[in-house]
């Protein structure tokens, strides 16, 4: 099973029944430790990841924008296939090159190889080319944008979206008693859907939106001073300020925090997974602060062997390679002809990965367990631990 503290080898379904299926996904053996070995060439080519008989696109940009980020999903790829012992895949890696255009000729060069899946692309406007390619080849996708507005019925997003990490701090900051909230988000299209989520969220949890300011990325200031009498003095109407910025937003937020009067002791600061960098730990408004974000721990462990392997650390968004290719290789061992079904693969009960529990829902977008951390002392800590098994969709 997954190891707090250590690796987390694969992927498993939760305990919770798997509705409509005949089993749950089972658990690879623990992956064997790996030997180091000199840093890998450069990606530049298509090429094959194992000699199974189920073939598997991976498309991903090994040149072009996003190369870097590319080679580190198809090296965690090779990475999960190791650990899995050999699974029984054939994984086609494929170069989109960074463009719509070269998603949609990879995805129609990995389907007449006889693909039944997609991994991949990153980019949204790759992933809608793409998935159009594999609608009518009635072949799902398995994303990593972060883009919500690209998941679809057959197009599942694995990657980290903020909507989840908006319900779990929401969640986590009324049951501790927070009820009224207030919020500063930047004008970008991050915060357009994180405002969105956030509103839904507070008016589900019962609590009490008081006042929503947006300001233009970098310059929070007046937005800051509109809503001094909201956050700051004795008289604060509000108990919780969201502010779902990036650690660049943020350090210009926080001055303006401090220069209005505004204290995290009287105020609570509760932001995304965005802050858990040490630019956002070191910033005394943000101070008693939380935010949701994914169980370091696995991540951990699966840096240490990407490095050990490949000479160097891997981006955050490389495990996400890991996972689907873990979760793909489970659902071959054990569900055979309807391996990659629809009901299938939104099975409610979910997959455990490195970064936790998610499940796909029908529409495409992923729900993930999160933890919730505190700053203290310029570090942060779990005061929530992620939960091990997802709640019931749409609680």
């Amino acid at each position: 099973m997954a190891r707090r503290g250590g690796y987390r080898a694969g992927l498993a379904a939760v305990v919770a029944l798997c509705a409509g299926l005949a089993a749950c996904v089972g658990i690879p053996e623990a992956p064997r430790p790996q030997t180091p070995s000199a840093p890998a060439d450069p990606v530049t080519t298509d090429q094959t990841i194992g000699t199974g008989s189920v073939k598997v696109a991976l498309i991903v940009p090994l040149s072009g924008q996003g190369a870097a980020v590319g080679t580190a999903l198809r090296n965690a790829a090779e990475l999960a296939c190791d650990d899995f012992q050999k699974p029984d895949l054939r994984i086609l890696v494929k170069d989109d090159r960074g463009t719509p255009e070269g998603a949609r000729e990879a995805a129609q060069a990995a389907f007449a190889e006889g693909a039944e899946v997609v991994l991949g692309p990153l980019f949204a406007a790759n992933v809608q080319a793409a998935g159009s390619v594999a609608r009518g080849a009635g072949k799902p996708v398995i994303a990593f944008s972060t883009d919500a507005a690209v998941a679809a019925r057959g197009v599942y997003l694995i990657s980290f979206l903020p909507q989840s990490e908006v319900d779990r701090i929401v969640d986590e900051a009324t049951a501790a008693g927070r009820r009224s909230f207030a919020a500063l988000i930047p004008e970008t299209t991050y915060g357009n859907a994180v405002e969105a989520q956030f509103r839904e969220a507070v008016a589900r949890r019962r609590a009490r939106l008081v006042a929503i300011e947006r300001y233009p990325a970098g310059n929070p200031g007046p937005a800051v001073e509109r809503l001094r009498g909201v956050i700051a003095g004795a008289s604060a109407q509000a108990d919780a300020l969201f502010v779902p910025d990036t650690p660049e937003g943020l350090a210009a937020v926080a001055p303006a925090l401090t220069r209005a009067g505004f204290s995290p002791a009287r105020v609570r600061p509760v932001g995304l997974a965005l802050w858990n960098d040490p630019r956002v730990f070191s910033q005394p408004a943000f101070q008693g602060g939380w935010f949701a974000a994914p169980d370091a721990a696995g991540f951990s462990g699966f840096s240490q062997r990407y490095q050990a392997r490949f000479g160097a650390l891997p981006p955050r968004t490389a495990s996400l390679g890991y996972d689907a290719v873990s979760l793909i290789a489970a659902l071959v061992r054990q569900f055979g002809s309807q391996r990659f079904a629809d009901a299938t693969l939104t099975n409610p009960a979910g997959f455990s990965g490195l970064d936790g529990t998610f499940r796909f829902r029908p529409e495409g977008i992923s729900e993930r367990t999160l933890a919730v951390y505190e700053i203290r002392n310029n570090a942060a800590t779990v005061v929530s631990p992620a939960p091990k098994v997802l709640a019931p969709s749409g609680i």
